[in-house]
Formats: structure tokens, sequence, C-alpha cells
């Protein structure tokens, strides 16, 4: 796997800009690093890269993606991602160990967002009987990226949401005076109203929200 990471350090290194890196850095409240490589270049450069080296197999997997989200620079953790979304059917609960460390780890807006419904969510919906092993223990976690990851791992669930589990963590967290927690949970409503705009409606005329969850969440209702 050495010779697998290299390569793709390489080709990111080999686009990187200086000047976009310290934009990037800035933008993410110097919390990261950043090789300087903007998202449509990125994603185009990792296509290139996997249809010359393929995806990690499943015994490979755990130990490509720890080893990307170690790097000091952001993209490695993008890439990540990119991955996982390539190959989250091959997850099974016995990666929750790992998948969890991500979560906890680096964690911002921009990586939860990603593994909150698109893989975590993926992984619930196949094996929901780690629904209470997780978010029903993630909402009342202290920690508020693990609080946001609960709230939106249905975020794409259409119909297919549950909806006392999704109202009761909202309405757990909607005291929370965090932005990145309101956020979320105006979002989630927002992204559920598309499905059942009644009851979203009748939920937030019912109960006590934060104006900035109330506002997202009600912002394509009339």
């Amino acid at each position: 796997m050495d010779f697998y990471i290299q390569k793709l350090e390489k080709l990111y290194s080999e686009n990187a800009e200086a000047e976009y890196a310290k934009w990037s850095k800035k933008y993410m409240r110097n919390q990261f690093d950043f090789l300087g490589i903007r998202t449509p270049i990125r994603r185009n450069l990792t296509k290139q890269f996997l249809k010359e080296y393929g995806l990690p197999s499943k015994e490979e997997l755990e130990t490509v993606i720890l080893t990307l989200w170690e790097k000091p620079e952001r993209e490695y953790q993008k890439a990540a991602l990119d991955i996982l979304e390539k190959t989250k059917k091959n997850l099974t609960p016995d990666d929750m160990r790992w998948l969890v460390s991500l979560l906890k780890s680096k964690s911002w807006w921009d990586t939860i967002d990603v593994l909150s419904p698109h893989i975590m969510g993926y992984i619930f919906l196949q094996y929901p009987h780690l629904i209470p092993l997780y978010p029903d223990q993630w909402i009342e976690d202290d920690y508020i990226w693990l609080q946001r990851s609960a709230i939106l791992y249905q975020l794409y669930y259409k119909e297919h949401v549950n909806e006392k589990r999704l109202y009761d963590y909202i309405l757990r967290q909607a005291h929370s005076n965090e932005f990145f927690v309101q956020k979320a949970i105006g979002w989630v409503l927002r992204e559920y109203a598309k499905t059942n705009a009644s009851s979203v409606q009748l939920f937030v005329s019912q109960n006590q929200l934060k104006p900035l969850s109330k506002r997202e969440a009600l912002k394509h209702l009339s």
C-alpha cells in the first residue's frame, strides 16, 4: 500500500497551488493544511488515479483510508472520502470501529457532511440494528460533530426516514447554541420537507427551535 499512497501523493503534489493552499487554509479557519488543489481538479485527479491503480481491496481498505486520514493536508482526507464512497457497498458492521474514528478525528463540516449521510447513512440502512449502538448514542455525546452526525445520517433517506427518531434527535439538541448543530437541524428538516412538507411545517410550528434552525427548515416552504 505504500506504493499506492505514494503514487497519489505524487499526483496531488504535481498539481498543488501555493496561493490556493493559503486561501483554503484561511477559509477553514486555519485548522488544516492544504496542498492547494481546487475541488474539480482534485476530483478529476482522483478519478484518473483510481482508473490507473484501482480501488483498494476490502482487506486493504482500512489501511489506505486511515493512512490518508493521518496526512496533514486536507486533500488527502477528501481522497479518502472519495474512495469510501466508491467502496461503501463492501462495508460491514465490523468496519464501524475504524469508521467512527473518522468522525472523531480532524472533524469539521466538510468531512462530517460526507461521512454521516453518505457513508453512515448507507450502513445504517443496510444494518439497522446498529442504530441504537451509534447515532442513538451520538445525539447525547458532548462532541458536537457526533451530534451533527446523528442528525444528518438520515439526510437523504426521503420516504425511508424514521420520522419519530429524526424528530426525537432534533428535540434533544434543539436548545444547542452550537452553530453547526443548529444548521444541521435546519438542513435535515429542509431536506425532509421535500418528502413530507406538511409534517415538517407542523413540527416546526409546534416546537421551540433556534431561529437559525427554523429559518433553514422553512427556507423553501411558503
